[in-house]
């Protein structure tokens, strides 16, 4: 094979393969978004995508059956011992519902965005196993960077080749927000 043929198959193969890869990080409706954790921080996502122009539906409490015909789920976490309260809800009770959605929306292909909006308030102890289940199951991350001060979601992020984006401020999170679902 001639150089010119190997640089024109190789220019090929790298032009596939960013085309794949764009494709592989796009999303869309229908959107489901819930919380993991209970924290309020899913109402500033439902707000989030509505600035996007990302119709989405919010249920807080979603379940596995809840998933219908949605494409996207974007899940929230973050522990809100208030919001467990309020859902009336163990903290147990709410991982279990977590563990089965993102298990039910890998079973329907269904697509996992994370949005961790909370900062450093919903990291630690109570909440870190929510985020690391959240993390874990999704196809791409936008993070505030408070919330990533020890890399805990940059690492997490590298080791199992998850895109992240982190964000000053929750509401510099809607153009990378947006420009997910174009």
């Amino acid at each position: 094979m001639t150089p010119f043929r190997s640089l024109l198959t190789l220019s090929f193969l790298l032009m596939l393969s960013a085309s794949v890869t764009a494709q592989t990080d796009r999303f869309s409706a229908p959107v489901l978004i819930t919380s993991a954790g209970q924290s309020a921080d899913v109402t500033m996502a439902g707000m989030l995508c509505k600035k996007a122009g990302i119709g989405a539906t919010v249920n807080a409490k979603a379940a596995a059956g809840d998933l219908g015909d949605a494409k996207t789920l974007i899940i929230v976490p973050g522990f809100s011992s208030k919001g467990l309260g309020a859902a009336g809800i163990s903290r147990e009770q709410e991982m279990e519902r977590v563990t089965e959605l993102l298990a039910a929306a890998k079973a329907k292909k269904v697509k996992v965005m994370m949005l961790h909006l909370g900062g450093k308030p919903r990291r630690g102890a109570q909440s870190d196993d929510f985020n690391k289940a959240s993390a874990e199951a999704s196809a791409a991350m936008i993070v505030v960077k408070q919330g990533d001060e020890d890399g805990f979601f940059s690492t997490l992020a590298a080791s199992k080749k998850i895109p992240i984006e982190l964000v000053e401020k929750i509401a510099e999170a809607v153009k990378p927000l947006g420009a997910k679902f174009q």
